[in-house]
């Protein structure tokens, strides 16, 4: 699962709403039914497959609106976001629409050319709706400038889950992760690359990455793993994973090479684990990081090998303290529960009048 559908999943299961409805645009996989629990969930898959069942999915999702009555309705990302003002309007009394706006736009041209235009589209239409939630202080600024109507929005972090038991064992550090996807944002080679750097200093490091394509069959990705000389045998492919505990178990730092993010989810939960994180500084991920670990700039694979390289540099007990440090940033100001009462505070508002909107 993407991190957006990570973070609603866990919403749905702190008991967000007491009768939730959960509308998806295309399907809802077994896996997602599972992170979100609870059996009272009723879910709409609307099958928008393309560009041709949108008129469909529009009638029909107007339609679960009429027949459900939501007071509101919580837009996940851009193309939800657009569809659901639309149906809103489609169903009369409207109920109050908020967008949640889970990218930051550090590269846009890293978009596809249709997210390209839904973004556009986005920040027409964006007037309309009853406040924007988004997951990063710099996305908010970003879309600002980029046409959204910030008028009444508000900045939530995802909120994440900490292990009953994290890993703070007194070690050097010499196996580095990478959990991503295999997409342009997520810029493998500028990993990949920074790995090949350190291995010339660090003989002894090894690295393991995790991900949808992130496989010996993605061709694509063995090409960059020859143009960035890297050997091979020293980087573990392990596909998508749907348990991440044995990875993040398994790795001494997480390595983000991201061109672009909104609050990444990976980096705050290997830091709820204790492993510090080396990051490109997009989205607010040098914000979650703070003083726990580093952000370079993004693409620059000598800087990520620079600070990759220090990291190899702690000796035990230094490191196992940055662990902890790494752990407590997450815990002070990412807990779950605390995530989830400031969405329930949104979606209560109007009718507590309690002011939780700033405007910005």
């Amino acid at each position: 699962m993407e991190g957006a559908q990570v973070m609603l999943a866990r919403l749905l299961r702190q008991g967000l709403d007491p009768d939730p409805v959960v509308v998806s645009l295309r399907g809802v996989s077994d896996d997602a039914r599972k992170r979100a629990g609870g059996h009272d969930i009723r879910y709409y898959p609307l099958g928008m497959t393309g560009l041709s069942r949108v008129p469909n999915g529009l009638w029909t999702l107007a339609r679960i609106l009429r027949r459900e009555r939501p007071e509101a309705i919580l837009c996940w990302m851009y193309h939800a976001a657009l569809l659901g003002l639309l149906a809103g309007f489609l169903f009369g009394p409207r109920p109050r629409v908020y967008w949640t706006i889970r990218q930051s736009l550090d590269d846009p041209q890293a978009f596809g050319r249709t997210l390209r235009l839904t973004v556009r589209a986005a920040s027409v239409f964006s007037r309309f709706c009853d406040g924007i939630i988004y997951n990063s202080r710099r996305a908010l600024v970003q879309h600002g400038k980029a046409g959204f109507h910030n008028d009444i929005a508000v900045v939530i972090p995802n909120g994440i889950e900490m292990p009953a038991h994290p890993n703070h064992k007194a070690r050097v550090p010499r196996v580095f992760g990478i959990a991503a996807r295999h997409h342009a944002q997520k810029d493998h080679p500028t990993f990949l690359r920074a790995a090949a750097r350190l291995l010339g200093r660090v003989p002894d490091a090894k690295f393991v990455a995790a991900g949808h394509g992130m496989t010996c069959e993605n061709q694509e990705l063995a090409q960059q793993i020859r143009a960035a000389d890297l050997d091979p045998q020293s980087i573990e492919l392990l596909g998508p994973l749907t348990d991440m505990d044995p990875f993040y178990r398994a790795i001494d730092v997480l390595v983000l090479s991201s061109r672009t993010e909104g609050f990444p989810n990976v980096v705050a939960e290997a830091m709820s684990y204790g492993i510090p994180v080396v990051t490109t500084n997009v989205g607010d991920a040098a914000t979650i990081v703070g003083n726990t670990g580093e952000a370079v700039p993004p693409g620059d694979d000598r800087a990520v090998a620079e600070a990759m390289a220090r990291m190899c540099g702690f000796e035990p007990a230094a490191y196992a303290e940055l662990s902890r440090r790494a752990a407590r940033q997450i815990r002070e100001n990412y807990e779950l529960a605390a995530i989830a009462a400031r969405y329930q505070s949104v979606l209560d508002a109007d009718r507590l009048e309690t002011p939780v909107w700033h405007r910005c």
